[in-house]
């Protein structure tokens, strides 16, 4: 018997037009919470290793690695988002996504505790953010979705890593990539 002929005929009978109209979504986990990004902005996962650091920029900027002869900043988001620290484990993954800037794109990696599912999100299931006011910086939230009975923050990675304070960073990433091609 094929694996066709054991699905029942509600479950065998899912067509493209059933995602036409939905976005996907990679979902890490951070802290008992779950996130995600558009998985169209999805480079690679690697697991964590061990990345070259730079000086003079916020805590949450573990350094940068070289990814097949491009520079890549590597983040921390749960330094990022002020959440508690806790140590690299067997389950630490970098997410390589490729961010929308002013002048282009790049590659940036964010260090996330697991990678968790793909979801498919329509926009009828995705919610605004809520208005905290002046108190919470929800710029960086895209939307809210309730998925499978729990709820995904989905991410605009664009406003999250190209922030005022990331220009420090992007300069200091281009100085280090510079004296990477000085010496080589």
């Amino acid at each position: 018997m094929t694996v066709a002929q054991q699905m029942p005929e509600a479950e065998a009978s899912i067509t493209t037009d059933d995602i036409e109209d939905k976005d996907q979504y990679l979902t890490f986990i951070m802290a008992d919470e779950e996130y995600g990004v558009d998985i169209l902005r999805v480079h690679e996962i690697k697991g964590w290793d061990k990345v070259t650091p730079i000086p003079n920029t916020p805590a949450y900027v573990c350094g940068v690695i070289n990814l097949r002869g491009t520079i890549v900043p590597i983040i921390d988001l749960r330094q990022r988002f002020g959440l508690k620290t806790i140590s690299y484990g067997a389950t630490t993954v970098v997410i390589m996504l490729h961010v929308i800037e002013e002048d282009g794109e790049r590659t940036m990696g964010v260090v996330v505790d697991a990678v968790s599912e793909v979801y498919n999100v329509s926009p009828e299931e995705m919610k605004a953010a809520p208005d905290f006011g002046d108190t919470v910086n929800m710029e960086f939230i895209h939307g809210l979705a309730s998925v499978d009975d729990k709820m995904v923050m989905l991410l605009d990675i664009d406003n999250l890593l190209n922030s005022k304070e990331m220009t420090a960073i992007n300069q200091a990433v281009y100085e280090e990539a510079e004296e990477v091609s000085e010496k080589a």
